[in-house]
């Protein structure tokens, strides 16, 4: 399944992205801790790497702890500052690895006698949850938030106490999804919209992975009773285990693969991680 989607929205938040940087003490880059890696725009790197940066693993708590804390050594390892951060509880702790980044650009304003405003640009892919960062950060509801890419659609500055601003930009794709597993897992956690995608295709993948991955969780969920089907049959035992039918008795895969993409998302399958870290002599560069 080919996945491409870059909508022309994306092309101009990029370029007002690159004119705001100059205005930034600080990058906070957000990434999905099930998806460390295919979840980082490559762009972004080049787009920040002069600037102070943070990367934290956002939804942790939808990814499996083990893995998130492997993920998390290795970027430390490559020298990046790197938090996990489960949004709901924890959202404030990156109040410090913000205050540690901007601390020089802090002290070389207090040398000349001003009380710096640390600007902080918060970027990654679409839905990973820039939105509510801001607003837990915020303490109330200033930043769009919605579960689908593509909600924010401008660059917002939100002003978090008298000397710290974020900016919430939208979401980025790059513009040739090569590695089709990357573009296929990013579909997986709705960083491309289910409009632009087969999502009866995209479910049947999803679910031989999770099978692969979790196969007591997806037969539990699903009550699916051979995990030995695969192709268009697995729509067809989660529509028979659900009891998705339509009138005469026909089955409703649409809305079994509303309910496979909707329930691996919202976490009801237990925290699943996609993708293993690399191995210690394969590590990618910050």
């Amino acid at each position: 399944m080919e996945i491409n989607w870059y909508p022309g929205h994306m092309a101009r938040a990029k370029r007002l992205l690159s004119d705001q940087l100059s205005r930034v003490d600080v990058v906070i880059e957000l990434c999905d801790a099930r998806l460390p890696h295919s979840s980082r725009n490559p762009d972004l790197k080049r787009l920040t790497e002069k600037k102070e940066r943070i990367l934290l693993l956002g939804k942790s708590d939808l990814a499996d702890p083990n893995l998130t804390a492997q993920w998390t050594k290795v970027f430390r390892s490559q020298g990046i500052s790197c938090q996990a951060l489960d949004m709901n509880r924890q959202a404030k702790s990156a109040l410090s690895l913000i205050d540690k980044a901007a601390a020089q650009a802090v002290e070389r304003a207090a040398q000349r006698g001003i009380k710096k405003t640390v600007r902080a640009m918060v970027v990654g892919v679409p839905n990973v949850g820039k939105s509510t960062l801001i607003n837990r950060l915020h303490g109330g509801s200033i930043a769009k938030v919605g579960d689908m890419p593509g909600v924010t659609r401008a660059n917002q500055w939100v002003k978090i106490s008298p000397y710290l601003e974020l900016m919430d930009s939208p979401g980025l794709l790059w513009p040739r999804l090569d590695d089709p597993l990357a573009a296929r897992r990013l579909a997986y956690i709705a960083a491309i919209r289910d409009e632009v995608v087969d999502t009866a295709q995209l479910s049947i993948q999803l679910l031989t992975d999770l099978i692969g991955m979790a196969p007591e969780a997806v037969a539990e969920r699903f009550k699916i009773k051979d995990l030995t089907l695969r192709g268009p049959d697995l729509l067809d035992a989660v529509c028979r285990g659900r009891g998705f039918l339509m009138k005469g008795g026909a089955f409703d895969t649409e809305r079994a693969c509303k309910v496979i993409l909707d329930e691996f998302r919202g976490g009801k399958l237990g925290r699943i991680t996609l993708e293993a870290p690399p191995k210690e002599n394969d590590h990618d560069e910050a």
